[in-house]
């Protein structure tokens, strides 16, 4: 299996220039192979955090491609085959092959379904879950697999628990 991770951040620049001012690290990784893929909010870049996640996330073995962000530079010696592609040079790296632009268009698709006003810092993730659904199923189907997962959760055949 190929992986591909990166983080981005959401946030919002004032008057849509200068530097962000305040936003939500978001961490993820997109399959190749299966096109699955997951997003997860954490509060900062640092190799702990990340490193918990793709522990967690990602099955030991699998080939991981990223960009040269130091924090990924440990992953060969957790069990992972790591490739990365320097963004400043190119966007494939010409020896490997290596890119990243399956998650960059991931980044793309979910940013284009947060709210572009009233966003909450703490609301971060049921953006992203809305974001996976809508992604996760074609537009004539959603109603009926948000049926199912309703039901998946509230079973009207069993009694409430108190």
């Amino acid at each position: 299996m190929i992986v591909e991770i990166d983080e981005s951040k959401f946030g919002k620049r004032k008057y849509n220039v200068g530097r962000i001012v305040e936003g939500q690290w978001v961490f993820g990784g997109i399959c190749r192979q299966t096109r699955s893929f997951f997003m997860v909010p954490v509060p900062s870049r640092d190799k702990d955090t990340l490193l918990a996640v793709i522990k967690e996330r990602i099955e030991p073995g699998t080939t991981v491609i990223s960009d040269c962000w130091h924090v990924y530079q440990c992953l060969e010696h957790e069990g992972f085959t790591h490739l990365t592609v320097h963004h400043s040079v190119n966007f494939v790296d010409p020896l490997s092959l290596a890119h990243t632009n399956n998650i960059e268009r991931l980044w793309r698709e979910v940013k284009r379904k947060v709210p572009l006003f009233g966003r909450r810092k703490k609301h971060i993730v049921g953006y992203l879950a809305r974001s996976m659904f809508l992604m996760a199923y074609e537009e004539d189907k959603r109603f009926h697999h948000f049926l199912q997962e309703v039901a998946a959760l509230y079973n009207p055949l069993q009694p409430p628990q108190p």
